[in-house]
C-alpha cells in the first residue's frame, strides 16, 4: 500500500473526520472509501456517456432503416 500526503481545507477535514467518527471509522478509512466511492461514481459516469454515444449512432442508424422500410412498404411494384 502507498502512503499519500495530501493538504485539505480545514473545514473539509473537520467535515471527514466528524463522519468518521459517526461511522466509527478511521479517519483514513473514511477517506480512503470516499476515494473508492468517488472512482467508482466516475467510472458509471464514463460508462453512461459511452451508452449515450452508441445509443446515438444505433438511433440513427435505425431511423435509416426504418426509412428504407417505409419506402419498400410504401413503393407499388417493390
Amino acid at each position: 500500500m502507498t502512503t499519500v500526503s495530501l493538504r485539505l481545507p480545514d473545514d473539509v477535514l473537520k467535515a471527514a473526520e466528524q463522519h468518521a467518527k459517526i461511522l466509527h471509522l478511521p479517519r483514513a478509512e473514511y477517506i480512503r472509501r470516499a476515494i473508492v466511492a468517488m472512482n467508482e461514481d466516475v467510472l458509471k459516469q464514463s460508462r453512461r456517456e459511452q451508452l449515450m454515444k452508441v445509443s446515438k449512432r444505433v438511433a440513427a442508424e435505425s431511423m435509416k432503416v426504418n426509412a428504407e422500410f417505409a419506402a419498400i412498404e410504401d413503393a407499388p411494384h417493390a
